[in-house]
């Protein structure tokens, strides 16, 4: 299994939490490697993969894959809008007819910040000129061929440049993004955050729509999964035991497990807007973020038709037993 290094996933890559009849291999690789090399060549029994390039995938002939409803990735994306400082966007209505740029169009952060900018902020989707390419390495291409259609226009930047680069000379007016581009971090001031607030933002979004974006999902080999359908509990069954214990370390006051001086403040604030398990896996409780997304995808001409939650899950994982 290829995935990252997160603190809810760890007592797997640890051995600590068992996997019932599988003996797992876990490769911390970064999530760009895990998923490049999971959906170009298939390489891995299982892994983590972007929810945006999952569903895309799953209109192929043969779908290649099928997901269990782990998130291993949860992101509100409001902070990772940039601008160029010198292009005119103050508020998100001047980002129609601008030059907008994204690693692919299909990732699943640039999913999200399209439809919320078109559901809350009036921005449509087709309103923009998007350009792709590799943030900092140039020559990056899109991992799975798209047919989108005619009104969505989106081309490559040249194999010689990249989108941090480009945002900061003013080639394109913005970015929606995953990471943060190293042309923002390096503090000249030609690249700024459109929403300087998003704190505020992205609380208000959330405490509106309930809706705390899911970016990663967890997919097994199809061909894996028709020999053994069991394999489908058994790693949610383990996924879940694994962010239990992070939910319990959460809550140790004897000492911090993590580097962060007011953890406990965080956390308890983040319980009183979100809930206990303000991170939910199971389709149950993510059948509302889960419809949202699967809308911006067809919306966005990403699926040929709007899936349902249900369509992109092992069923095995909807129920289990009780005694």
């Amino acid at each position: 299994m290829a995935c990252w290094d997160y603190d809810r996933t760890r007592a797997l890559m640890e051995d600590r939490v068992p996997v019932d009849g599988i003996e797992l291999n876990y490769l911390n690789l970064p999530v760009e490697e895990t998923f490049f090399r999971m959906l170009r060549h298939h390489e891995f029994d299982v892994a983590e993969i972007s929810l945006s390039s999952y569903t895309v995938s799953l209109f192929k002939e043969n779908p290649p894959f099928i997901a269990i409803p782990v998130f291993p990735s949860r992101f509100f994306r409001h902070s990772c809008i940039y601008v160029n400082r010198d292009s005119g966007v103050r508020e998100p209505k001047d980002l129609i007819g601008k030059r907008v740029g994204s690693p692919e169009y299909q990732m699943t952060a640039p999913v999200w910040i399209r439809g919320i900018l078109s559901d809350e902020y009036g921005v449509p989707v087709a309103s923009a000129r998007y350009f792709t390419g590799g943030e900092e390495e140039p020559g990056r291409p899109e991992k799975l061929a798209l047919s989108l259609p005619p009104e969505i226009h989106v081309e490559p930047i040249p194999e010689t440049q990249t989108l941090s680069r480009a945002i900061e000379t003013g080639e394109i007016d913005a970015l929606y993004t995953a990471r943060m581009p190293s042309t923002y971090r390096n503090g000249s001031g030609r690249v700024r955050r459109l929403f300087e607030d998003y704190h505020a933002v992205e609380r208000d979004y959330y405490l509106r729509t309930k809706i705390f974006p899911i970016m990663h999902t967890v997919a097994i080999r199809r061909e894996v999964y028709a020999s053994h359908p069991w394999v489908a509990q058994s790693l949610y069954k383990a996924f879940v035991e694994a962010q239990r214990e992070v939910y319990r370390n959460l809550e140790d006051t004897a000492a911090l497990k993590f580097m962060l001086p007011w953890l406990h403040d965080h956390v308890e604030q983040t319980r009183k807007v979100m809930g206990a398990d303000f991170w939910p896996y199971g389709l149950a409780p993510n059948t509302d973020v889960l419809a949202t997304f699967l809308r911006y995808h067809h919306e966005q001409g990403l699926s040929k038709r709007r899936l349902s939650p249900r369509d992109l899950f092992a069923p095995e994982t909807f129920e289990s037993f009780k005694i």
